[in-house]
C-alpha cells in the first residue's frame, strides 16, 4: 500500500512539473490572418457549397470559436487593434487606408483620420521581440507607408509578396504559394528559438483569381471563383501546417486563423458578390454581424482543447494580451483594451469565462463604406446588441439569442435597455477621446435616396447564385462608386 502512495505520489509531481513546464514554455506563434474572409465561409462553420479540409482538420484538433468578432467591419482599423491591442477609435484610425473620399450623398463627414499605426504603441510584435521572438510580417501590411512598416513595428523579417498573380500550378491568384513558401522558410530557419510569424494573406480580397480547374470543381457554388479562391488559402494553410509537422514544432506552436472583418456580400469592383453570411445580416463594411463576425481557430496542442466549439464572444483586441500571457511575456493589462483568453483558451471551468460571455464589446465606425454602410456605433452585452445610427441617432436592439439576423428591433419595446446600452455606448466613446463626424454642407438628398433609400444594401437577402444578384445591384454600385467623383 505504502509503495502504491509513494507511486501515486511521484506521478502526480511529474504532472504537475510538466504542467508548470507548459505554462511557463516560449510558445511560437503563428496568426495567419484571411483578408475578408466571412464567419460562415469554412466547411466547418456550415458551408457545404465549399470546400476546406485543412481548416477542418485544423477546427477538430483546437478550438473553433463561433462568436468571434472583429474591432472594426473593415481592414486596417481591424490589423491595427490585433497588433496594438487598442480598439480603432482609441486609435483614431477607423477605416481602411486612405478612406474613401467623402461625397454629396453623406449626411455627415468622415473624420479626419490618422493614415498610420502611430509608433508610439508598442505592438506585440515589439513586446515578443524584446522577448527574444524572432519576428516576421510576410503579406500584406495596410498599416501605413513609408517610415510606418513592419520594420518600424518590430518585425526583423518583412514580405510583402504580391496581392495579384496569375493563377498557375504552382501560384494561385492572390500570392497565397509565395508568402507560404516565405513563411516555411522563415520557420526553418528560426525552429530552434521561439518565433512569431504574423501571415496575413491578401486572400479572398477582391479581385478573384484562382486556376480553372478549381473554379470548374465548385461550378454548383454560390460562387464558384470565390469557392476556388477559399481553397487555394486552405491548401496554403495546410503546407505550412505541415510544415510545422515536419520540423516536429507542432506541439510548442500557437497557431490562430483568423480572418480581418466579415465576408464582402456585394458587388464591388468588377466582381459579382463574393460570398453571403447568412443568417447573418449584411457583412463587411457594417456593424451588423455580418461584418462584424469572423471565424477563429486556435490549436495548441496539450495546451487548447482539441475538438472544441466556444460561444463565449471575444474581439481581436483580445489578441496581444492573450498571446503574451500564453507565451509567459510580461505586460501591463491596462495598455490595451482587450483582456487575455488564456484562461478560456486552456479549458477553464465556467467561473473563468462567466466575465467574459458579459463583457461590453463596443464599436465606432463613423464612416460611410464602399459596400453601403453608413455612420454607426454599437454595443453587445450578453445577449443583447445596440446599434446606433449617427445620422438620425436612430437605435435598433436586438436580442441575439433568438434573432441572430437583426430584423427585430426592439429598442422600442424595451426602451429602458435601449438608454442604458446607448449610454454606456456614448461614454465609451468619450472615455477612448472617440472622433466624431460633422454636418455635410454639400449634401444631396437626391444622391442620399439613390444609394441608401432606394436600396438598402444592409437588408439585402441572398440568392442562391451571386450570378443571380447582378441584375439587381449593378446600377447601385455604378452610383456608389460614382457619386465620389461628384463636386458640389
Amino acid at each position: 500500500m505504502r509503495l502504491w502512495s509513494v507511486l501515486l505520489f511521484a506521478g502526480l509531481v511529474t504532472l504537475i512539473q510538466g504542467q508548470v513546464c507548459r505554462a511557463s514554455e516560449k510558445f511560437n506563434v503563428v496568426f495567419i490572418l484571411a483578408d475578408d474572409l466571412g464567419v460562415n465561409d469554412l466547411r466547418c462553420y456550415g458551408r457545404q457549397d465549399q470546400a476546406t479540409p485543412r481548416l477542418d482538420r485544423m477546427a477538430e484538433q483546437g478550438i473553433r470559436f463561433t462568436s468571434a468578432y472583429c474591432a472594426q467591419p473593415i481592414c486596417s482599423p481591424s490589423r491595427a487593434a490585433i497588433l496594438s491591442g487598442l480598439t480603432p477609435a482609441r486609435l483614431h484610425l477607423t477605416t481602411f487606408l486612405p478612406g474613401r473620399a467623402d461625397a454629396p450623398s453623406q449626411k455627415l463627414l468622415h473624420p479626419q483620420i490618422n493614415q498610420q499605426l502611430a509608433l508610439e504603441h508598442v505592438t506585440l510584435t515589439e513586446h515578443l521581440k524584446s522577448a527574444g521572438y524572432a519576428t516576421a510580417c510576410i503579406g500584406k501590411w495596410h498599416l501605413g507607408g513609408a517610415g510606418f512598416g513592419p520594420k518600424e513595428q518590430g518585425f526583423d523579417v518583412v514580405y510583402a509578396g504580391k496581392p495579384n498573380t496569375t493563377p498557375s500550378a504552382d501560384e494561385g491568384g492572390k500570392g497565397e504559394f509565395d508568402l507560404t513558401a516565405h513563411a516555411i522558410d522563415f520557420v526553418r530557419s528560426n525552429k530552434d528559438r521561439p518565433f512569431f510569424l504574423y501571415l496575413p494573406h491578401n486572400n479572398p480580397h477582391i479581385p478573384l483569381a484562382a486556376k480553372s480547374e478549381l473554379i470548374e470543381k465548385h461550378k454548383a457554388s454560390f460562387n464558384p471563383l470565390y469557392a476556388a479562391v477559399v481553397e487555394t488559402l486552405d491548401e496554403s494553410v495546410g503546407r505550412l501546417l505541415g510544415a510545422l509537422d515536419e520540423l516536429k514544432l507542432t506541439d510548442k506552436t500557437l497557431v490562430v486563423f483568423t480572418s480581418d472583418n466579415g465576408g464582402l456580400h456585394v458587388p464591388e469592383l468588377r466582381e459579382d458578390a463574393a460570398t453571403h453570411n447568412t443568417p447573418f445580416r449584411a457583412g463587411k463594411g457594417y456593424v451588423y454581424e455580418g461584418g462584424l463576425r469572423i471565424p477563429l481557430i486556435v490549436r495548441l496542442p496539450g495546451v487548447v482543447s482539441a475538438g472544441k466549439i466556444v460561444d463565449t464572444p471575444v474581439i481581436n483586441t483580445d489578441w496581444l494580451p492573450t498571446i503574451l500571457d500564453l507565451c509567459g511575456v510580461s505586460f501591463d493589462a491596462k495598455h490595451s483594451d482587450g483582456v487575455s483568453l488564456a484562461a478560456l483558451l486552456r479549458g477553464s471551468d465556467g467561473s473563468d469565462a462567466s466575465p467574459l460571455s458579459n463583457r461590453p464589446l463596443m464599436w465606432h465606425f463613423p464612416h460611410y463604406t464602399n459596400q453601403g454602410g453608413r455612420p454607426a456605433g454599437a454595443i453587445r452585452v450578453g445577449q443583447w446588441k445596440l446599434i446606433e445610427h449617427y445620422e438620425e441617432n436612430r437605435l435598433e436592439l436586438f436580442d441575439l439569442s433568438r434573432d441572430l439576423s437583426e430584423e427585430r428591433n426592439l429598442a422600442a419595446t424595451e426602451s429602458n435597455r435601449a438608454a442604458e446600452m446607448q449610454s454606456q455606448l456614448a461614454a465609451w466613446r468619450k472615455s477612448v477621446n472617440a472622433q466624431t463626424n460633422s454636418p455635410n454642407p454639400n449634401f444631396d438628398p437626391a444622391w442620399f435616396k439613390r444609394l441608401y433609400s432606394d436600396i438598402d444594401t444592409s437588408s439585402l437577402k441572398s440568392d442562391k447564385t451571386a450570378a443571380a444578384m447582378r441584375s439587381k445591384l449593378t446600377e447601385w454600385r455604378t452610383a456608389i462608386d460614382a457619386v465620389v467623383a461628384k463636386k458640389k
